[in-house]
């Protein structure tokens, strides 16, 4: 049975969901803006100047689909809470950094929080509404986290200009309480019996493994993917990950339902996930490098030639969520996907071009199909699941979308070191979209054979 938020409780719920995680994608970018000034004021190497973006990636791709299934065990209602402490508490502590020790150690503790927090808030919306509304639920919480996120050059900038860059941690206490005190007030973890047995070594295994591999991964274009520690993490992360299936496939009460990836549809809307978290970051981090280094702008005028992305969300989010609801997502997922390529091959064009306008158009073209990367696959995950499941579901599609940023990062940062063209980085993120969208359609064509129930 599952829990349905009633009369007016519900959009509270979506409101404080959708903010906390803005949040959480706010922080992915903002600090990037204020990291000349981070590293002058405080000291850092240029190793920890990166690390101070890359350790707060790491923690949360690692522990985020283990927190899902913590969700399930220990009760959805007290993992969230304790996400929210974690992070509002180091956020206030990152902003009162004195080095870049005390600055790394807020910022893996921000990871562990926004790890717990990621899956469950949406395990929270998706419990809240029914089955008729959650694609308009997911759109407006996806619309929500997607403005934030692209927001975040431009918060960033304006606070480290006008305030201080300590003020980039320090905004996020005030929201995360608000969002407790709704969370309290209006949710219930829903009443069924829960599994007290966790997988422990399962745990090990896989944040042993993504962390090797998210290292690898990270470190590869700055020290070389030959060298013999990016070698070696990302083969410890395999063997780990390897073990990890195999364990999950043997355990009575398994970290991650490994049977979930039967079914097609699966396995294809996380892959989708993966593909726009990839092209989302790649036209963030090498459109605002783009911006500053050829076309001379500011850290806060590139901030501002980013919002193209978002004004067109704040409209379409809530329109995708309810075609999935009426069509199913398929379609939605499967259009949104190509748009997306095309997108990313007309600003590709404006870069080689050097012509703005089209660059700008490609930037509003992705901002229109981003509600459609999104909303429909994760309705499609967490519609084909039981409710038992929900919180494992919801671990992996994040982990799939983190990862996707991650990889994308990595990738695009190696082409861009060996060709030191921005028009390559777009074609090949274009390339990997159109390779993406050819697997989910074969996936989602299998999925839809007779007998099989429509998503």
């Amino acid at each position: 049975m599952e829990v349905k938020a009633q009369d007016h409780s519900r959009w509270w719920i979506l409101g404080a969901m959708g903010t906390i995680l803005g949040v959480i994608l706010l922080d992915e970018t903002v600090v990037s803006v204020a990291l000349p000034t981070i590293r002058e004021e405080l000291g850092l190497s240029l190793l920890e100047a990166h690390w101070v973006v890359n350790i707060y990636l790491l923690v949360l791709a690692c522990f985020a689909g283990a927190a899902g299934r913590l969700g399930d065990v220990l009760g959805i209602r007290v993992l969230l809470s304790a996400g929210l402490l974690i992070f509002g508490l180091s956020s206030a502590l990152g902003g009162f950094a004195e080095s870049g020790f005390e600055l790394l150690t807020a910022r893996a503790a921000q990871g562990i929080g926004a790890a717990l927090i990621f899956p469950l808030s949406l395990v929270v919306l998706i419990q809240s509404f029914d089955e008729k509304e959650r694609g308009l639920a997911l759109g407006l919480y996806g619309g929500i986290g997607t403005v934030f996120l692209s927001m975040g050059p431009l918060v960033g900038g304006v606070l480290t200009e006008y305030l201080s860059w300590r003020w980039i941690f320090w905004v996020n206490p005030p929201i995360v309480l608000v969002v407790a005190l709704v969370a309290w007030v209006f949710w219930r973890d829903p009443p069924r019996q829960r599994e007290r047995e966790f997988d422990l070594k399962g745990l090990i295994l896989l944040v042993t493994g993504l962390a090797a591999i998210v290292f690898g991964v990270m470190e590869g274009p700055d020290r070389g993917w030959a060298q013999p520690e990016v070698l070696m993490a990302l083969s410890v992360g395999l063997v780990f990950l390897v073990l990890f299936v195999r364990v999950e496939q043997r355990a009575t009460s398994p970290l991650i339902a490994i049977s979930l990836f039967a079914g097609p549809g699966f396995a294809a809307s996380n892959m989708i996930l993966f593909t726009a978290q990839f092209g989302k970051i790649t036209l963030f981090v090498f459109g605002a490098s783009y911006f500053q280094s050829k076309l001379g702008f500011s850290p806060l005028t590139a901030g501002v030639a980013l919002l193209p992305i978002a004004f067109p969300q704040i409209f379409i989010a809530p329109m995708a969520g309810k075609i999935a609801d009426k069509f199913g997502s398929r379609g939605p997922s499967l259009t949104g996907t190509a748009l997306g390529a095309i997108a990313i091959l007309i600003v590709a064009l404006g870069m080689h071009l050097d012509v703005a306008a089209l660059i700008y158009a490609g930037y509003f073209l992705w901002g229109c199909c981003v509600p459609f990367l999104f909303v429909p696959p994760r309705r499609a995950i967490m519609s084909t699941v039981p409710q038992a499941l929900h919180g494992q579901a919801s671990g992996i599609s994040m982990t799939f979308q983190l990862l996707g940023g991650t990889v994308g990062m990595a990738l695009g940062s190696s082409v861009f070191a060996i060709t030191g063209s921005f028009t390559l980085v777009f074609c090949f993120v274009a390339a990997f979209a159109v390779c993406v969208l050819a697997f989910a359609y074969a996936s989602l064509a299998l999925d839809n054979k007779p007998g099989r129930p429509a998503v």
